[in-house]
């Protein structure tokens, strides 16, 4: 079976997926995953499941216009981007090194995606964040977006809206905690987010057991575990494997992560278990920024069970990043 896969170049991405968009009857996408916490896979997605996502987004939002392309058009939120800039008949914008100044026109509606660390990146230079201040919306999505964050972009007048999804759902599905039009979300037993609707993908190339395994009954059985607030709302917790026994005492990951991220002298921070022959596993923080070791245990323990502290803590002057702007665990774990 022929696949269109989306090529890295922006210009080739966005005019090969012009055509595909204008094409009668063309091949769906191959997606290859970024394996930030595993092997990758490459995902495929019909047309109709790419336009339900884009077509959804844009009721979502309430508006269309001209798309910033800040991220890699070979993944999911980079074809999205372009997918939506042609739909509302505008070719995106492509931005390079996170410089917005002078991208954000005034009579066209501007939006842009991008991940947390870019966002926390472009907050930090008043420029840029003025720049994206003008944009219609901001989506931020391929991670937990913490509340401290989200509250330093309101506060500068961005318009930030959460989303949560992945190559198999077409992209974000869930904005804000509610899912789009036409999507469905439950949980497992286990917590597990289980997903269905039009956006999802049909197949992984070459893996039809992990096929088997994740499309059951018309649902998407994700990896990552979530909650329901009293109001509804998805609550992403982290991956399913993102919780660690550590002297018998089980550790969300990203929660700690979020809380030594919320300290006034740590700008990044993400969160690894490590085997450990006494513990069984250790928590080992990888840390940008200068607060110290005992500071930011008592940090992590003032809102969260002591045990919760990580017990190791290395210093790095950025964390490494995957071409699709996420962190790269696989690089942070293999430096410890």
């Amino acid at each position: 079976m022929d696949f269109l896969r989306p090529p890295g170049e922006p210009s080739v991405a966005v005019r090969e997926l012009s055509r595909w968009l204008e094409a009668d009857s063309p091949a769906p996408l191959l997606i290859e995953t970024s394996g930030s916490t595993g092997r990758p896979k490459g995902v495929v997605l019909p047309r109709p499941a790419v336009l339900a996502s884009a077509e959804a987004s844009a009721r979502r939002l309430g508006a269309t216009g001209r798309w910033l392309l800040a991220l890699p058009p070979a993944y999911v939120a980079g074809v999205q981007v372009v997918v939506r800039s042609l739909l509302a008949g505008h070719e995106p914008v492509v931005v390079t090194g996170l410089d917005l100044a002078g991208a954000v026109d005034p009579d066209v509606p501007t939006f842009v995606s991008l991940v947390p660390t870019q966002l926390h990146r472009i907050l930090d230079q008043p420029d840029q964040r003025a720049a994206l201040a003008r944009c219609h919306t901001v989506l931020v999505g391929g991670g937990g977006l913490d509340a401290e964050l989200r509250r330093r972009a309101e506060q500068h007048g961005v318009h930030v809206v959460a989303t949560y999804g992945s190559s198999e759902t077409a992209g974000g599905c869930v904005y804000d905690g509610v899912p789009l039009d036409g999507v469905a979300v439950t949980l497992g037993a286990d917590g597990r987010i289980r997903i269905a609707g039009p956006t999802l993908f049909s197949h992984y190339t070459g893996d039809p057991d992990l096929t088997a395994e994740v499309l059951v009954d018309g649902w998407f059985l994700t990896s990552d575990a979530g909650r329901l607030d009293d109001d509804g709302r998805l609550e992403v917790i982290g991956r399913i494997d993102d919780v660690v026994v550590s002297g018998g005492v089980k550790i969300p990951l990203p929660a700690v992560a979020e809380r030594l991220r919320e300290h006034p002298g740590v700008h990044e921070a993400e969160v690894l278990g490590v085997p450990d022959e006494e513990w069984g596993q250790r928590l080992v923080a990888v840390v940008v920024g200068t607060a110290g070791d005992a500071e930011l245990r008592d940090w992590v323990g003032a809102v969260h069970p002591r045990s919760w502290a990580p017990r190791q803590f290395r210093r790095v002057g950025a964390l490494p990043l995957l071409p699709n702007g996420k962190v790269d665990r696989q690089a942070l774990r293999s430096g410890l």
